[in-house]
């Protein structure tokens, strides 16, 4: 890569390897999860991430590109983690450490997507620009709404976990 408009072209690439690596791993995670919150927005993030497949796909055709994957090694380690956490964890612990491996790939996806966005700023890219902005808000609402889970419901489990082993 010599010029951003290539940074952009591969970057983009990459977040497109990311999203369909990540519609293929979520439904095991779904199946995984113990808590009833957890599964439905792993089922829902499933959904948008679909979205987000498509609305990469307008992303390319608005910059006069064929959308293509190539392969993305930090999503393929954050969803080898969550394949680990799968074989190693169970009950309470699972659930916890998948919203924290949930979090990770969330907070991933925000800094590529607030790159891109960016880029497309700068490239005049404008199509590009608002489509790229509406997925960085799904990945932030996404990651607040596993935040807010985190709080309130599993971490609150594991407080009265950690209490009746006193």
């Amino acid at each position: 890569m010599k010029t951003l408009a290539e940074a952009f072209e591969h970057t983009l690439q990459d977040i497109y390897w990311a999203e369909t690596a990540l519609a293929k791993a979520l439904p095991k995670i779904s199946r995984s999860v113990n808590n009833a919150e957890l599964k439905l927005l792993v089922d829902d993030h499933l959904k948008e991430t679909k979205g987000h497949i498509k609305t990469l796909e307008a992303v390319f055709k608005s910059v006069g590109q064929k959308a293509s994957g190539e392969k993305c090694e930090a999503m393929a380690g954050l969803l080898k983690e969550a394949d680990g956490l799968i074989e190693e964890a169970e009950g309470h612990a699972l659930d916890v450490a998948l919203i924290g491996a949930a979090q990770a790939v969330e907070h991933y996806e925000i800094a590529r997507y607030g790159t891109l966005r960016e880029w497309a700023k700068v490239l005049h890219h404008d199509e590009a620009h608002g489509l790229l902005s509406s997925i960085l808000d799904e990945e932030k609402a996404a990651d607040a709404k596993l935040t807010a889970l985190a709080v309130m419901a599993i971490n609150e489990a594991g407080e009265n976990e950690g209490k009746r082993k006193k």
